[in-house]
C-alpha cells in the first residue's frame, strides 16, 4: 500500500479514536503506529493531517454543515465526518493534494470504513465543495480578520 494512502488510513483511525474516546490525538496516532509501524514520511504526513484537521475543525465543520445540510454533524457517522474533514483539509486548506486525488482517497476510505452509502455521500459532498474551491479559499482568507 502506498505510504500516503496508508497514512490517511492511520489518520482516520486516530481521528476516530480522538472523536469517540477523547484520547489525545498524538497518543491515538502512536497507538496506531505501535500496531502497524510506518515509514517516517508517512508518520509525518499523518501527523500533519491530524494536526491540520484538529486546528481547522470548526471551519471545516461549518463547510460540511453548509454543503450537507440534510445531515447534521452530530447525526453524521463519525467515520464519514472525519473522512470529509481529512479531504477538505487536504485540498482546500493545506492545498498540497490535488482535488481529484483527495476526493478519490476519501471515497476509498469510505468504501473500507463507511456504510454502504458512505462512498456516494462522501463523493457528493466533496464534489460540491470542489466546485466552489476558489470562492471558499477567498472566504477563508477573510476568517482570521474576523476572529
Amino acid at each position: 500500500m502506498k505510504t500516503r494512502r496508508r497514512a490517511r488510513r492511520v489518520t482516520l483511525e486516530a481521528l476516530y479514536e480522538y472523536d469517540i474516546a477523547g484520547h489525545p490525538p498524538g497518543e491515538a496516532l502512536q497507538n496506531r503506529l505501535l500496531e502497524a509501524p510506518m515509514a517516517s514520511s508517512g508518520v509525518e504526513f499523518a501527523s500533519a493531517l491530524i494536526q491540520g484537521v484538529i486546528e481547522y475543525q470548526g471551519m471545516m465543520d461549518d463547510l460540511i454543515a453548509r454543503f450537507a445540510p440534510e445531515w447534521p454533524l452530530d447525526q453524521m457517522a463519525v467515520i464519514d465526518r472525519n473522512i470529509l474533514r481529512i479531504a477538505i483539509y487536504e485540498f482546500l486548506i493545506s492545498d498540497e493534494t490535488p482535488v481529484k486525488v483527495a476526493i478519490n482517497e476519501a471515497v476509498e476510505l469510505a468504501k473500507i470504513y463507511g456504510a454502504d452509502s458512505a462512498p456516494r455521500f462522501i463523493n457528493g459532498v466533496l464534489g460540491t465543495l470542489a466546485e466552489q474551491t476558489d470562492r471558499l479559499r477567498d472566504e477563508m482568507l477573510l476568517v482570521p480578520a474576523l476572529e
